[in-house]
């Protein structure tokens, strides 16, 4: 669903930066364009890659720019009222002190980094908002989870435990691989999630899970009425206890989703080094899989069976045929196969995702989702309990945007227009941890079809 913008045709003229044409750029310019008044210049170090991302588009000019290059990039941030960072976040900081120079507001999706952060004395002296957060996960999971606490404590209730899941899937039918799992986005950062540090609370003990640790946590859950799931803890949820006031919460868990299945294979590539970043003198391109597994498994021949007997032992799962199913995934990911290798940065882990990117890839007519759902467990004043889940279950569009594009370039756009409205305008490094920011966020996200259900089991 979309919507007009009821542009006010005596609206000022406004000129918007996009920094970056990658997939969820599209969606937001396409938002932003729906308003009349807007004048938007998409920037990227391919000239063509920006003429793409705007092509067919009103009011939209590409040219080309490399972040790095601090003249020409403080030159074009200035010249304009808002820009949107949709680079790498570790460029964030250099956009926002380029944005502080020109009194230009800022929009990013990621999360606030330390040195974003450090730049908020700066940001609130120029004037500017810089407004980060603003895609699924960092983003539409803020707006719900706000709503949830903020209404639970005006009617005199309590948090006692906080859970918020989220994934970027396959849709149902697209599981048709054994790892049930697809990359519509980075092959290395889909991998890096799964063995990056994590903190939580839970019962009212924070507990810390390194990364070699982290998928021994993985855990069953389902979402009704047929999805089951699992879920394993991302990144830091400590902060989030302060940043969404719930300090009266017992437990408070942030995962991420992947279809049952998935896990498994991620321990199995740990055991056998593929996930190894370290350099190796040895792979070298025209290797075969085949005797690159052989190397990993310190086995003595590289026949199947030989092959298939070390992994086992290595891997060393549940049940036969747990370790049967891991070895028939590891075989269609063509690792005993003759195939040759192609070598990426001397280290098998960039090997490893850039071999991923061909095998697990979306095929035409395919469709990805997003599922996002939030737990809270409410105590009422009486002493009553219940549990309250905010759910959205979002699917991309064969031939069209992916889900995770719409879900990211949506709000991303929705929150840049709420800047350039006035409407958030507070100046300042913010997220949407608060009800001023996330409620008109939230209003136009639902006029999008993209707002969470909620539910009292």
């Amino acid at each position: 669903m979309t919507t007009s913008l009821n542009s006010d045709t005596t609206k000022p003229t406004k000129q918007i930066l996009v920094l970056g044409a990658g997939f969820v750029a599209r969606p937001c310019v396409e938002y932003l364009a729906r308003e009349p008044s807007n004048k938007i210049t998409i920037a990227c170090r391919t000239l063509s890659a920006a003429e793409a991302c705007g092509a067919g588009l009103p009011s939209i000019s590409a040219i080309s720019l490399d972040v790095s290059d601090t003249p020409t990039l403080e030159a074009a941030v200035a010249a304009h009222d808002l820009v949107i960072s949709l680079v790498p976040y570790t460029y964030h900081a250099t956009v926002i002190k380029a944005a502080i120079q020109g009194k230009t507001n800022v929009v990013t999706t990621s999360y606030v980094s330390p040195a974003m952060r450090d730049l908020e004395p700066a940001a609130r002296e120029a004037g500017i908002v810089v407004l980060n957060e603003v895609g699924v996960d960092p983003g539409i999971d803020h707006l719900y989870a706000i709503k949830v606490i903020e209404d639970t404590h005006a009617k005199g209730g309590k948090i006692k435990e906080f859970f918020s899941c989220c994934g970027g899937l396959p849709a149902p039918e697209a599981t048709n691989n054994p790892l049930r799992y697809k990359f519509s986005w980075s092959v290395r950062g889909g991998l890096l999630v799964c063995f990056t540090p994590a903190s939580v609370l839970s019962s009212g003990v924070v507990k810390h899970i390194s990364g070699a640790d982290l998928m021994q946590h993985a855990h069953p859950y389902s979402i009704p009425p047929n999805f089951s799931f699992v879920a394993f803890p991302n990144r830091n949820s400590l902060p989030f206890q302060t940043y969404y006031n719930i300090p009266e919460a017992e437990t408070v868990i942030r995962s991420t989703l992947r279809h049952e299945g998935f896990t498994e294979f991620v321990i199995a590539f740990s055991k056998l080094g593929l996930l190894d970043s370290e350099p190796k003198e040895w792979l070298q391109d025209g290797i075969e899989w085949r005797e690159l597994t052989r190397r990993l498994a310190g086995a003595n021949a590289y026949d199947e069976e030989t092959l298939a007997s070390r992994i086992k032992t290595i891997c060393s799962f549940s049940s036969d045929l747990e370790n049967d199913r891991i070895v028939d995934g590891l075989r269609w990911l063509g690792l005993f196969s003759t195939d040759k290798v192609l070598a990426r940065n001397h280290n098998l882990f960039d090997t490893f995702c850039a071999h991923l990117e061909g095998q697990m890839k979306y095929q035409p007519g395919e469709r990805d989702m997003i599922m996002l759902q939030h737990k809270f467990v409410v105590q009422w004043a009486d002493g009553k309990q219940e549990t309250i889940t905010s759910t959205l279950e979002a699917y991309g569009t064969p031939g069209g945007h992916s889900a995770m594009a719409l879900t990211v370039g949506i709000p991303c756009g929705i929150a840049s227009q709420l800047v350039l409205d006035g409407v958030i305008k507070t100046p300042g490094v913010h997220a949407p941890y608060s009800k001023d920011i996330c409620d008109p966020i939230r209003e136009k996200v639902e006029l999008e079809g993209l707002g969470l259900v909620e539910r009292v089991l």
